[in-house]
């Protein structure tokens, strides 16, 4: 069964600089996934906490707060068919290490931290995260 989904895909920092924007992009489109909102926005300390504010008890919350809000990211509102599931194959596991060949992270990632793009992990973070960057008004 499929059902229309949104998510948050936002270009980490270091991908941004390395250019790999427009590669991320046509990834996403090239499953047949639409992006409904897209824009380079540098994120506050605060927008980052509150954006990774579920990993907050974890040890590595600072320093990944701190790389989230350490340069300007391409961030997406992206629309589709189980939208999540197929986003989150897409980029492969957190670790590229880990991550399966052909995926986003594996192709791309440097590290666990600097791994080329987050996603939303469940419906539930979408709802939540989405809103941490784009108002309403600015999607799609």
């Amino acid at each position: 069964m499929s059902t229309t989904q949104r998510t948050l895909v936002f270009v980490k920092p270091e991908a941004v600089k390395r250019g790999l924007t427009d590669e991320v992009v046509r990834r996403i489109e090239g499953i047949g996934l639409r992006i409904i909102a897209l824009k380079k926005v540098k994120l506050s300390k605060d927008k980052a906490a509150e954006l990774y504010g579920v990993h907050s008890e974890k040890p590595f919350y600072e320093d990944l707060v701190g790389y989230a809000s350490s340069a300007p990211i391409v961030a997406m509102v992206v629309e589709g068919d189980n939208a999540i599931a197929s986003v989150r194959k897409l980029i492969g596991r957190t670790n590229p290490k880990e991550a399966e060949p052909g995926s986003i992270r594996h192709d791309f990632g440097l590290d666990v931290m600097r791994n080329a793009v987050h996603a939303s992990d469940s419906p539930e973070s979408a709802r939540r995260e989405i809103p941490v960057i784009f108002e309403s008004s600015e999607i799609g």
